[in-house]
């Protein structure tokens, strides 16, 4: 039976939107569905970490992000003796580095990142099917056979894979039978995207004049000209949501009546719950984002979360279509599902603080220290103290090329392909297919002439690092045991061979 694409992902939200992208930068063809009619228009989620800006990076939109966002403001406390208290949301210090360029997160708001995902897929030739529902799917061993419902009926798509990154009350997940086991936190809020005047742009509003049942929060969303309404609602009962209804909550809990909301963009109201998918994937069926996990939006961890989902499935997808091993694919519930785990434990106490008014977001809110180290993908000849080992993520650094042009290592990584550099190196390995080689040292393509590639790698001369496609170490290797571990990796992951093409004649059109 023909195929209509590679790969058919159910969910156009920022998930779905980076897989679809991923997998055209690798040459794979998806097909990206949208229940909805529309691009979705508010700010559940308005903060990239640093991780996520450095997959960004490398996947070709970081610019536009950077444009369209902005710092965090600073926060302002109201206090019910009428004290004002001007703090920083985060306590985190650090600056950037040469190995980490970016150290704090960006403030953008979600149909703003949705939007620049929309516009870099479009680059690549796809764009997602709106108004495009799932109705059903059956899987073989081949493939899936999907139903498609969209405004001129119905139809049948067959894929090799189906991806669901449709959300918390996931159809694919529900069809799959796949437990979504945990919590309500007894916590129930209501976000807002409004226009409102009374308040400036400076810094993000809290009113803590009783007890944080009564709390209201109110934040200018950077790069636009909205505010973004966030507040504690009793567990039962209609929220009003109007300007009227937002501004009367307002003076309520500020004790103000100069603030006034004059229209709302988007408004919800949602039950604070946290749950982890029992599994990732079923067959050629998988999961991601909100359809795995769903937590508290306490330190801004979500869509981040779902994001680098996205780029850690969307090699092994890539490489499995193009010849590698169907055991790769395992590795992706291997990998993700404990980090999903312990964000939602991250989320849920950040929670608490937060309703003690005391939720500062530190590091490990930055996501830069997650890795795989305990991944069966991650080899390492190097000793337990050592500072960097397999499994971390790949750091950046600043260098120059052999003709004296500044540069970065991860300007130098950005692609799809696995990256092997080596430090003073005496012979160099044949290329291959979707392995690209660097030298450091003299002779060498690099030049680290301010030892920040030394610093961060720590590589001893005639070493070599492996570095995988979504910027995380699979192995260290002497130049003695280099022709083995690259025969290692040659079997479970890297590619010899282009992909199968879909048949362009079946694809279905929307």
């Amino acid at each position: 039976m023909a195929f209509d694409t590679d790969v058919l992902i159910c969910g156009a939200g920022a998930a779905g939107l980076t897989l679809a992208i991923d997998l055209a930068r690798h040459g794979i063809d998806s097909i990206l569905i949208e229940q909805n009619a529309q691009p979705f228009g508010g700010s559940r989620g308005k903060g990239l970490q640093p991780r996520s800006l450095e997959i960004f990076e490398d996947l070709g939109l970081l610019d536009r992000l950077m444009k369209a966002g902005g710092p965090y403001p600073p926060l302002l406390v109201y206090r019910a003796d009428g004290s004002r208290e001007k703090t920083s949301l985060s306590e985190d210090r650090t600056a950037p580095s040469p190995a980490e360029p970016y150290a704090h997160p960006l403030m953008i708001a979600q149909f703003r990142t949705e939007a620049v995902l929309r516009e870099r897929l479009a680059e690549l030739g796809q764009q997602p099917r709106f108004g495009c529902q799932l109705t059903g799917f059956e899987q073989d061993a081949d493939g899936v056979s999907a139903r498609i419902q969209d405004a001129t009926g119905s139809h049948t798509l067959r894929a090799r894979y189906l991806i669901g990154t449709d959300g918390g009350r996931s159809f694919v997940r529900n069809a799959l039978g796949i437990g979504f086991p945990g919590q309500s936190l007894g916590v129930r809020a209501l976000v807002a995207d409004v226009d409102l005047t009374g308040l400036d742009r400076l810094v993000w509003h809290r009113f803590q004049l009783g007890t944080a049942a009564t709390q209201i929060m109110v934040c200018p969303l950077v790069g636009t000209e909205l505010f973004q309404i966030q507040a504690p609602v009793p567990l039962e009962g209609e929220v009003d949501l109007s300007a009227q209804g937002l501004t009367s909550l307002l003076r309520d809990r500020s004790d103000r009546d100069d603030i006034v909301v004059q229209s709302v963009v988007w408004s919800s109201v949602y039950s604070m719950s946290s749950r982890l998918a029992d599994r990732y994937r079923v067959g050629r069926v998988f999961l991601a984002g909100d359809a795995a996990h769903i937590h508290p939006p306490t330190g801004g961890q979500g869509l981040n979360t779902s994001v680098q989902d996205a780029y850690n499935l969307g090699w092994k997808l890539a490489a499995v279509l193009k010849g590698a091993p169907d055991a790769l694919l395992e590795t992706y519930e291997e990998e993700r599902r404990p980090i999903a785990s312990d964000m939602l434990d991250l989320s849920t106490r950040m929670l608490g603080e937060a309703r003690d008014g005391r939720m500062r977001r530190n590091r490990e809110v930055r996501q830069m220290d997650l890795g795989y180290r305990a991944s069966s993908l991650s080899q390492s000849e190097r000793a337990e103290t050592a500072r960097i080992k397999a499994g971390d993520r790949a750091p950046d650094a600043p260098c120059r090329t052999p003709d004296g042009q500044q540069t970065r290592l991860f300007t130098l990584f950005q692609g799809p392909e696995w990256i092997l550099m080596g430090q003073n190196v005496q012979n160099r390995p044949a290329a291959s297919s979707g392995l690209r080689i660097m030298t450091v040292g003299d002779g060498g393509d690099v030049v680290d002439n301010n030892g920040f590639i030394a610093e961060a790698y720590g590589l001893d001369s005639n070493e070599w690092v492996l570095i995988r496609p979504d910027g995380y170490i699979a192995a260290f290797s002497s130049s003695e045991g280099l022709k083995e571990t690259l025969s290692h990796y040659r079997e479970v992951a890297i590619p010899a061979s282009a992909p199968s093409p879909s048949d362009p004649e079946k694809k279905y059109m929307a």
